[in-house]
């Protein structure tokens, strides 16, 4: 009988998802699948979030918005080891729903922090994601 529900309690579990896969068999994390969430609140100021790493996770700094309602905020990256200045000529760029690229082609390693501020006074709370 217990020969019988072994296998029978395996392929359940399988079928759930509940199963282990030692740590050299899982799928990596994706670039999008890694990110983390924050929250903007509004500020007459830029905010800054970080200090961050980059990983090989990701070869460019990703946003988006996850707060679909019309808003926007503009962000840029300070790579924090090299200057006090956001990249591309110090610009920000708008950012929102859908992912966009805020830095490309960084290297694994790199500080940066991310630095946002409001696109216009609607943006008073705004969740957002980054992966990097």
């Amino acid at each position: 009988m217990i020969r019988r529900l072994v296998p029978a309690l395996v392929a359940a579990l399988a079928l759930l998802g509940l199963t282990a896969m030692p740590a050299s068999a899982q799928p990596a994390t994706s670039c999008y699948g890694g990110a983390i969430s924050l929250t903007y609140h509004y500020s007459t100021a830029a905010v800054e979030y970080g200090t961050y790493t980059t990983s090989s996770r990701c070869k460019d700094i990703n946003m988006r918005l996850t707060t679909d309602n019309g808003e926007f905020l503009d962000a840029c990256v300070v790579f924090v080891d090299h200057t006090t200045l956001c990249n591309n000529d110090n610009a920000y760029q708008t950012m929102g729903p859908p992912w966009l690229t805020v830095a490309t082609d960084v290297k694994d390693g790199t500080h940066f922090k991310l630095r946002v501020h409001a696109y216009d006074t609607d943006s008073q709370l705004v969740h957002f994601q980054l992966a990097f």
